[in-house]
């Protein structure tokens, strides 16, 4: 009795699951790699296919995720520990040759209220050796220095100690503090950038962490405030608080500022065409996983026929995820070596991690819905169906 239960047992599973050693998991990989190597130009194909469309996501997301991070550092290095930023009715913008925000006009005439400090900052665009800087005057810095900071510096080869030609002066070069700007004094600045800047605004002590005081700066000065990165001031106005401290929602101004830069790219037509790219890769996985089905009916009619309908789609689903993993692989690190050699200055390895990570959220979904579709058309079928195909 005990023989002809082991024998029917043995029966209702295929002879290649049967006799493979391991778990259920690893024969399901061991016969997905079997058809694999049965066909290996489809399987080069779909992994290309689809490789050069994360490729082309992953080069996009790495773009937006550097402009997010510039986008970040830029505004950390105008506030420093400073809590409000008020900025002249012109405006301001970031400047991609000199790597650092620009005032477009000059800063506002204001009062603050008694226990408050304000730092008027020049701010404008210069050259040192030839190369665009962010240039910024402050009453702070010494006359005949000039205050680097360190990603700066290294951009331009300065070490403390050099003589550097700012508008015309001859300074002696410091590197302080981190950011893409060169800081002089007022009046050297001056000379070179007008009255365009802005001005820095700290609360006094005790009254940090408040959320109004935006709100407290705008009653005292007749400006108006916002919390929102995404709007301008008023060009017809005399300037705009904004609020880095207040507003609403769990994200700081820092990381408004920076997602607004991130989606300027994201928003764009590279942006929409490498949705459209990813979208095309899948449907060539798909078409790929459909055609396979076609081939393998009179196979998978067998396996259906003798109760291994439920291994049909586990063994799809795990071809389905070897082919998506290796495109994965292959096109990150593609867009990797992409970057690196077109756009070295722009996207860092940090921006490519974060941009391979938002396209590996993708993937899983991706897979089983590829493997879904082929199997689910596939089990609609009778068996008998299945093994009269031709």
């Amino acid at each position: 009795m005990e023989t002809s239960q082991v024998n029917n047992a043995a029966l209702t599973r295929s002879p290649g699951i049967a006799s493979a050693s391991g778990n259920t998991f690893g024969c399901l990989v061991r016969f997905a790699l079997a058809n694999i190597r049965r066909r290996p130009e489809r399987f080069v194909l779909s992994v290309l296919g689809i490789a050069l469309a994360i490729a082309c996501v992953t080069v996009v997301r790495t773009i937006s995720s550097s402009f997010a991070i510039t986008g970040a550092d830029s505004v950390t290095d105008v506030l420093g520990e400073a809590h409000l930023w008020v900025v002249p009715a012109a405006g301001v913008h970031y400047d991609p040759d000199a790597q650092a925000m620009i005032a477009d006009g000059a800063a506002p005439e204001i009062d603050v209220p008694a226990g408050w400090s304000a730092t008027r900052i020049l701010s404008g665009r210069a050259e040192v050796d030839g190369v665009p800087v962010s240039l910024r005057g402050s009453d702070e810095t010494p006359s005949g220095q000039a205050a680097f900071g360190s990603a700066l510096a290294d951009r331009l080869g300065v070490g403390p100690g050099d003589h550097v030609d700012v508008g015309g002066r001859d300074l002696v070069a410091d590197v302080a503090g981190p950011g893409q700007s060169v800081t002089v004094s007022t009046s050297v600045a001056g000379a070179v950038v007008g009255d365009h800047g802005w001005w820095t605004v700290n609360a006094p002590a005790g009254q940090e962490n408040r959320r109004d005081l935006a709100q407290q700066l705008s009653a005292a000065t007749g400006l108006e405030s916002t919390a929102d990165p995404s709007l301008a001031p008023d060009p017809h106005g005399g300037g705009l608080i904004y609020d880095t401290v207040g507003g609403t929602g769990p994200l700081s101004f820092e990381q408004k500022f920076s997602a607004l830069f991130s989606g300027k790219v994201t928003s764009s037509t590279l942006g929409l065409i490498s949705t459209i790219g990813l979208a095309l890769g899948f449907v060539i996985a798909l078409s790929s996983f459909l055609a396979a089905v076609a081939e393998r009916k009179r196979e998978f009619g067998i396996m259906s026929s003798i109760g291994l309908a439920d291994e049909v789609l586990y063994f799809f689903l795990v071809e389905s995820a070897l082919v998506f993993i290796a495109a994965y692989l292959v096109g990150v690190l593609g867009a990797g070596v992409a970057v690196a050699l077109v756009i070295p200055g722009i996207a860092t390895p940090v921006a490519w991690a974060q941009a391979a990570g938002m396209v590996a959220a993708f993937i899983p979904a991706m897979a089983i819905v590829g493997a879904l579709v082929p199997v689910h058309r596939l089990l609609q079928q009778r068996p008998v169906d299945l093994l009269g195909a031709r």
